[in-house]
C-alpha cells in the first residue's frame, strides 16, 4: 500500500493520512486497515472505487497527535488471506519543549558557603529543537545557557530556581527547584547593642529554615564556651545584663552534617556604678596627694573629680587647672595629683561619672598632713655617719612654730629648729622618729618614719648554767647585739660545737640547739668531766666580730 500525509504535524491539530491501494475484488477477502493509532481520538474512513475511471482503495485515518506521538510509527497493512503488505509511516509532530526539569547537582548532603552547584536545564522531547534556554531564581531573570554553574555559592543564592527552554514554536517551563543553602548566621533583636534590662533575642537561621522537612539541632556558644543544645532556633534574655555581653554563635545540626555560624558581639549598655575613689598621701620628700576615680559603665563614662564643689579636673580634658595640678585621664579612670599639698587642699572631694544612660558620684574626705619627716643621706645609713632628720613642709617659717620629736613613740626634744642632727649617729639611735609642729593655726603630726643603723657586734654575752636536781644539765648560752643579725659560733678549744648559719649539727646527741635572732642555746645533757674547758662565742656581721670566752665547769 501506499500512504500519502504531511512530512509535518503540529501537536494538537487534526491531521489526515491516507493508506491506499489498487487492487479490489469485489466480494472478496482482501483487507486495508490502519495499525499503531489511538481510536479515543481518530478516525477512520474506507473508500471503494471501481469503474471504468478508476479503481482503487482508500483508508483514510484523521487524528490529532500529542508531542508524545513524536518519532512514533504508524502501520498501514493489505491482506488477502494469509498474505499481507504494510508501509511504515514515521510521524514528525511539531511542538514546543516538553518534560522540561532542572537537575542539580550535587543532589545530596548539605550545600555550604563557598561550595559549587551545577545546575542543569534537561529537555525531555522538542521538535523543532531547543534554540534558547534562560534562568529564573525566585522570579527574576539570572542567565540565559543550558547549565547555570555557581562558583563559590553564597547564602543570597538560596532560592527557587526555574528553567525556561524555546523552540520557533513556543517555551517550556520546568517545575521550581529550592536550592538549599545550609549556611549559619546568627542575628540579635531589637539590636546588637541594647540597654540593660531589655528584652533580648538572638536567632540563629539557615536559609529557609521553615521549609526544611527535618528536625534542626541548635548548639548555643558564649565566648567559644557551651551554653546549650536544642531544637530552638532563638536564645531570649528576658532582661539582659551586663554580664550577658559576649561573643555569641551558634551551630546548626542536621542529619547530613553541621555548620557554625560567625560569632556576632551582643554590647550592654548600662549607667555608671557607684565610682571607686582612692585619696593617697605622700609626705616623703614633698607632699604629694593623689586622687584616683575608677568606674564601670557601658559605653565610657564621662569623670569629674570636684574639691568641696570646686571642678579640679575631667576626663575630657587633661590641661590643668594650676601648676600644682597634674591630671591623667584614660577610659573610664581619671587621676589627678596635687603637688605641695597644704591645709587648703583638705575636704571633701568627690568624683562623678556619667553617660547617656545615667549617672552616679562617691565622695571621700581628705585630711592633709602638712609635715613630713625626711632622713638624709639615707634612711638606712652606718653607725657613725652623720644624719639629719628634717621636719618638711611646715608652712610659713615667719610663724615661729616648735618641733617636738619623738623615737618610738617617747618624746625627745622640742626647738624651734626644724632639724635633728646626729653628729655620728650610733646603733642605740636607731628607731622610728616621728616630728610635730605647732604653730598659730594649730598642730600637724608627720607619720613615722623608721631610722636604721647599721652597727658592728658588740661584745657578746656569754652564760653558763648547771642544773643537777633530775640529772646533770648544763646549759650554755651567747647573745650579741648588732645589726644585721650576726653569726654566732659557739667552740670548745678548737672544736666547733655549734653556729647559727651555714655549719652542721653537733654529733654527739646529748647536745640540743636552740637558735634565735642573736642568740644561741646550747642545752648539754649528762655533763660530764670532757664537757669542761674554755669556751668562745665569736659574733660576726658585714659590719665586723667580736668574741667572748668563758670557764665552764661540770
Amino acid at each position: 500500500p501506499s500512504v500519502t500525509s504531511s512530512e509535518e504535524l503540529t501537536e494538537g491539530q487534526r491531521s489526515t493520512l491516507k493508506c491506499s491501494t489498487p487492487y479490489v475484488c469485489p466480494g472478496g477477502d482482501i483487507v486495508l486497515h490502519w495499525e499503531g493509532y489511538d481510536p479515543r481520538l481518530s478516525e477512520v474512513s474506507s473508500q471503494v472505487q471501481l469503474d471504468t475511471s478508476r479503481v482503487g482503495h482508500w483508508e483514510t485515518l484523521t487524528s490529532s497527535f500529542s508531542w508524545k506521538d513524536h518519532s512514533k510509527k504508524l502501520l498501514c497493512e493489505v491482506s488477502v488471506g494469509s498474505k499481507r503488505a504494510s508501509t511504515e509511516v514515521v510521524l514528525r509532530v511539531r511542538h514546543t519543549p516538553k518534560d522540561t526539569r532542572v537537575s542539580l547537582s550535587p543532589s545530596s548532603g548539605n550545600i555550604g558557603v563557598g561550595d559549587t552547584v551545577t545546575l542543569s536545564c534537561e529537555v525531555g522531547s522538542s521538535h523543532p529543537p531547543v534554540s534558547g534556554y534562560h534562568w529564573y531564581k525566585d522570579g527574576v531573570a539570572v542567565a540565559s545557557q543550558r547549565v547555570l554553574a555557581l562558583q563559590g555559592v553564597r547564602r543570597e543564592d538560596h532560592g527557587q530556581y526555574h528553567c525556561e527552554a524555546q523552540n520557533a514554536l513556543g517555551t517550556g517551563v520546568s517545575p521550581p527547584v529550592i536550592l538549599r543553602v545550609f549556611s549559619a548566621e546568627i542575628s540579635a533583636s531589637p539590636a546588637a547593642e541594647v540597654r540593660e534590662g531589655t528584652a533580648t533575642t538572638l536567632s540563629c537561621d539557615v536559609p529557609g529554615r521553615e521549609g526544611h522537612l527535618e528536625e534542626l539541632t541548635y548548639t548555643w556558644y558564649k565566648n567559644s564556651a557551651w551554653l546549650k543544645e536544642g531544637p530552638a532556633h532563638t536564645f531570649l534574655f528576658p532582661a539582659v545584663a551586663a554580664s550577658d555581653a559576649g561573643y555569641y554563635s551558634c551551630q546548626v545540626t542536621n542529619s547530613q552534617g553541621s555548620d557554625t555560624s560567625q560569632a556576632i558581639s551582643l554590647s550592654v549598655t548600662y549607667p555608671p556604678r557607684i565610682p571607686t575613689l582612692t585619696l593617697f598621701q605622700e609626705t616623703q620628700g614633698g607632699r604629694l596627694v593623689i586622687i584616683c576615680c575608677t568606674v564601670d559603665s557601658h559605653p565610657p563614662a564621662t569623670l569629674a573629680i570636684d574639691h568641696d564643689g570646686t571642678v579640679l579636673a575631667t576626663s575630657g580634658t587633661q590641661v590643668a587647672l594650676s601648676q600644682r595640678l597634674g591630671v591623667t585621664a584614660s577610659r573610664n579612670s581619671l587621676r589627678l595629683e596635687i603637688r605641695d599639698a597644704g591645709p587648703q587642699d583638705s575636704g571633701k572631694y568627690s568624683c562623678s561619672a556619667s553617660n547617656v544612660h545615667g549617672n552616679a558620684r562617691a565622695t571621700k574626705v581628705l585630711v592633709t598632713r602638712t609635715a613630713g619627716l625626711l632622713i638624709q643621706p639615707s634612711a638606712e645609713v652606718t653607725e657613725g655617719t652623720a644624719v639629719t632628720l628634717t621636719c618638711v613642709g611646715t608652712g610659713d617659717v615667719a610663724e615661729k612654730p616648735l618641733y617636738t620629736w619623738y623615737r618610738n613613740g617617747r618624746r625627745l626634744q622640742e626647738s624651734s629648729f626644724p632639724t635633728l642632727e646626729f653628729p655620728s649617729v650610733r646603733g642605740d639611735d636607731a628607731g622610728a622618729f616621728q616630728c610635730q609642729v605647732r604653730s598659730r593655726n594649730g598642730s600637724d603630726t608627720s607619720e613615722a618614719v623608721l631610722l636604721r643603723v647599721f652597727y658592728p657586734p658588740r661584745q657578746p654575752v656569754l652564760r653558763s648554767f648547771l642544773q643537777s636536781q633530775g640529772g646533770r644539765l648544763g646549759i650554755i648560752q651567747c647573745s650579741v647585739e648588732s645589726d644585721p643579725e650576726s653569726n654566732l659560733t659557739l667552740r670548745r678549744g678548737d672544736q666547733v660545737i655549734t653556729c647559727t648559719l651555714g655549719c652542721p649539727q653537733g654529733s654527739s646527741p646529748r647536745i640540743q640547739v636552740t637558735r634565735s635572732y642573736n642568740s644561741l642555746k646550747v642545752e648539754i645533757r649528762d655533763v660530764v668531766v670532757e664537757d669542761e674547758g674554755i669556751y668562745v662565742c665569736q659574733a660576726g656581721s658585714s659590719q665586723g666580730s667580736a668574741s667572748t670566752t668563758m670557764d665552764f665547769k661540770a
